[in-house]
């Protein structure tokens, strides 16, 4: 009776009182109290909030609905799902529709990357590629090697493990000291570079500097490179085409494992399936995940290599199975999003899609130049940054806001990657917004 109750009672007022006793990300909330985004619906490229006011989904919510909201086809498949099977015993069998999952992805992923392991979020999946590794190497004769490398600028989690190879320091110093064995290397950040070089004259100096790295920390102790295609944390930094090849050549060389963290570049947003296909380079481990269900259910995925994976069979008795899990991992729900959403992926080619809308979008973004304030538009695909010459980030994207767009911001950049089933419409609609943003800003500092 008292529950009863307590239900009959709650209104929009009692739920804003709430506020002060919620956790958000990366948000001091004593500000946003004050003015807080609560959304109350979704449907296509846009949000709606508990107010009315509408807002062009400009990042896909966090760069996890490729296939926009309210996708009936997906909600159908989760619909139909929860019917049939909500949730199976993760330490004793599976799913059908985890294997189905299985089998779709197998089918997309580029190389011999085909054993996976199905998870709840990009941190876990970063985690699982760290433990994978490590325990791939003590059980091939290499226990020694156990340190990892990442890079300046990067990010690839909130849990502790995966902070550890985190390359912003707002991210990860308030809970150092983090785990010993991560060092971490310069990112390609050709319009910056921290060498002070030049494209091409240069020959990938950045990425020649991370064979250097391994031969100084001895390469019978490195056991791993992980890194973001494109890096979302640092502006978007989108590296040369020769930089990958190089590096697959050098880990090749030091029997290193390159682990791509493609939570956010993977399934079409760079305008293929994964970036790997994009820069024409096969990592031992692919981190999938965001796209994978887009936003229908918390799911992801480490695609490790089968070269990799025989280290793990063997008797029963051995102990060589992957000692790792989680409650949630491959899901039955998660898994039926992730069949429906991967599955409409192919059918509509919507990297295809990416890479049309994605040129127009740089495009859009390349007429910024008439406003003096742009050093650089880059990116691939449906994921584009602008580079600024003064750090004006954070007051064009509140202004943004302002106007009805949800952008990715920081001071010196701001990042567009709105559904990947956007229409040019509403595409430029989005770029309009933009361009009176950054004129805004400038004309009312």
């Amino acid at each position: 009776m008292i529950f009863t109750s307590m239900l009959a009672d709650t209104t929009t007022e009692s739920l804003l009182d709430q506020l002060p006793h919620i956790l958000l990300d990366f948000r001091q909330m004593s500000a946003f109290v004050d003015d807080p985004l609560i959304m109350a619906r979704a449907e296509g490229v846009r949000y709606w909030d508990y107010r009315g006011k509408e807002y062009l989904d400009g990042i896909s919510g966090i760069f996890v609905a490729n296939l926009g909201h309210g996708n009936r086809r997906i909600i159908d498949a989760v619909k139909k799902q929860l019917d049939v099977l909500a949730f199976a015993p993760p330490m004793h069998g599976t799913s059908l529709p985890a294997l189905e999952l299985v089998r779709l992805l197998r089918q997309i992923t580029p190389g011999d990357l085909k054993t996976v392991k199905l998870l709840s979020g990009g941190s876990e999946a970063v985690e699982a590629a760290f433990k994978f590794t490590l325990q791939y190497h003590r059980q091939t004769g290499h226990p020694s090697k156990y340190k990892f490398l990442s890079r300046y600028k990067g990010y690839h989690g909130a849990t502790l493990g995966a902070l550890g190879a985190a390359g912003n320091p707002l991210r990860r110093n308030p809970y150092e000291p983090l785990l010993p064995n991560f060092l971490r290397v310069h990112p390609p950040h050709c319009f910056r570079c921290p060498f002070e070089k030049t494209y091409p004259d240069c020959d990938v100096f950045c990425a020649r500097t991370i064979e250097d790295t391994i031969r100084m920390e001895g390469p019978d102790t490195v056991a791993g490179i992980i890194l973001e295609p494109i890096t979302n944390t640092g502006g978007i930094i989108t590296p040369p085409d020769s930089y990958f090849p190089k590096l697959r050549e050098i880990c090749d060389r030091h029997d290193v494992t390159l682990i791509f963290d493609e939570i956010i570049t993977g399934f079409g947003r760079t305008g293929e399936i994964f970036a790997a296909h994009t820069f024409q380079t096969t990592p031992d481990i692919l981190c999938v995940g965001k796209g994978m269900g887009s936003g229908y259910g918390p799911l992801s995925a480490m695609i490790a290599s089968d070269r990799m994976a025989r280290a793990f069979w063997g008797d029963a008795e051995a102990g060589l199975e992957f000692s790792h899990g989680h409650t949630f991992a491959g899901n039955p729900l998660s898994c039926a999003a992730g069949i429906a959403a991967v599955t409409q992926m192919l059918e509509e080619d919507i990297p295809a899609r990416a890479r049309l809308l994605g040129e127009h979008l740089a495009q859009r973004l390349e007429g910024l130049r008439k406003f003096g304030i742009v050093g650089e538009v880059r990116g691939r695909g449906m994921l584009r940054g602008v580079e600024l010459l003064a750090p004006l980030g954070k007051r064009i994207g509140q202004r943004a806001m302002e106007l009805g767009l949800i952008l990715r911001y920081d001071p010196d950049w701001f990042a567009l990657a709105p559904p990947l089933v956007i229409s040019q419409e509403d595409l430029d609609l989005m770029c309009d917004i933009v361009e009176r943003a950054v004129a805004d800003s400038l004309s009312n500092p």
